[in-house]
Parts: C-alpha cells; structure tokens; sequence
C-alpha cells in the first residue's frame, strides 16, 4: 500500500514541477533526461511544490 502513495506522490510531484519550475519554459534536451529530472525534482521537492501547483491552479479559474 506504501508503494501506491510512492508512486501517487512522485506523479504528482511530476505534475507539480511542469506547473511551477517549468512553466511557460520550453525544454530542449533529451526526453528521457527531461523526464528523469523532472522526477526527481518532483520527489524531492513535492512536499511544496504539490500545494504550490494546486494553488496556482485553482487560483487561475
């Protein structure tokens, strides 16, 4: 059950970094370096970069 919130976590974290690092950015590179950065960025920063997104998100209707 752990590994579901993980796996939760590190696509939210994805999710997160496209909204508030990347955006309005465009990103020029390999895909799969891109991918694999923004992966990381996400789980290592998630746990402000998650609210931070929704807020933005939200905000922005």
């Amino acid at each position: 059950m752990s590994m579901v919130f993980v796996f939760l976590y590190i696509i939210l974290g994805y999710w997160a970094t496209g909204k508030t690092i990347y955006a309005n950015s465009i990103l020029i590179g390999n895909v799969g370096d891109i991918f694999v950065k923004r992966c990381v960025i996400g789980a290592i920063l998630g746990w402000i970069l998650i609210p931070v997104a929704l807020i933005k998100t939200f905000s922005e209707r």
